[in-house]
């Protein structure tokens, strides 16, 4: 865990958000909304929590993030950059042909990436297994693993779930992000999800909340995660889809955005200019 100050963390996070908007924008579309939604996240594991090594993506003693909402890549390349594991040039390369950046995630292109993700669900199963190695291993590795509300759809995530449970994994700490919003609707409308603090704990989970929004409250569980040592761990952040930029969050579909008309650049144009001025 590294010793960092609250700006640092702000400053990496907002770094984040406009490298994240910028690189979607140039590709002309993408996933918006959940990229925004755990900018703050992303900035507290790699600004202060998680061990690794830029220079040595593959480091034996690193700790492993599994994104499985893989749509969510723009931020996590942002993130990966903004802390050294490639240039910045990189991420104006998304998705086009040759990058090293696709959409969605890539063990075998992305340096820092350990999961392939972006089928809704797997990405659950493969944090399961990779925390099952460590373990065996005597591994003291953390493998944080990402998980959408809407990804909540697949059954594949509650075996993984029920399975991480009933072997006590608490060394991967399941971050659902509750943005309330997936492809076509609300989650309430699409599949209604109920009280998901209880239905973790009744699969067996000590469960720890934040905002998605507030860089403290999400660094005190992820300590609070670390010091169960008998029990399955999961922290339910509360987000917003479009976190951070007014306009995007007011956007009835903004899951995927395209950036096909004036009003749309106009308005990311001034949300970015704010958020260089620190008035996100």
């Amino acid at each position: 865990m590294k010793n960092v100050t609250i700006k640092e963390l702000e400053d990496l996070a907002t770094k984040i958000r406009i490298n994240s908007i910028e690189a979607i924008r140039k590709v002309g579309a993408g996933h918006i909304g959940g990229s925004l939604s755990i900018v703050e996240l992303l900035a507290v594991l790699y600004g202060k929590q998680m061990v690794y090594d830029p220079e040595n993506p593959q480091w034996e003693k690193r700790d492993r993030l599994v994104l499985s909402k893989g749509h969510a890549g723009p931020a996590w390349y942002s993130a990966l950059s903004a802390v050294g594991f490639f240039p910045e040039a990189w991420l104006w390369t998304l998705n086009e042909g040759g990058t090293k950046l696709p959409s969605h995630p890539d063990r075998r292109k992305t340096p820092g990436a350990d999961a392939t993700t972006g089928s809704l669900g797997q990405g659950t199963s493969l944090a399961a297994g990779i925390a099952t190695g460590l373990k065996l291993q005597k591994s003291e590795s953390y493998v944080y693993l990402i998980v959408g509300d809407g990804e909540l759809n697949e059954g594949q995530c509650w075996e993984a779930f029920q399975y991480i449970a009933h072997f006590k994994l608490n060394h991967c700490i399941v971050i659902i992000d509750e943005n309330k919003k997936q492809l076509d609707g609300t989650t309430q409308e699409i599949l209604n999800p109920f009280d998901l603090t209880e239905k973790m704990r009744a699969f067996g989970f000590a469960v720890q909340k934040a905002k998605g929004n507030d860089l403290i409250a999400i660094d005190q569980a992820i300590e609070a995660c670390k010091k169960i040592e008998d029990q399955a761990v999961c922290i339910i952040l509360d987000s917003v889809k479009g976190q951070g930029v007014k306009f995007f969050e007011e956007m009835a579909a903004n899951h995927s955005v395209k950036f096909d008309n004036d009003a749309v650049q106009e308005a990311t144009d001034q949300a970015l200019e704010e958020l260089r001025k620190g008035r996100a």
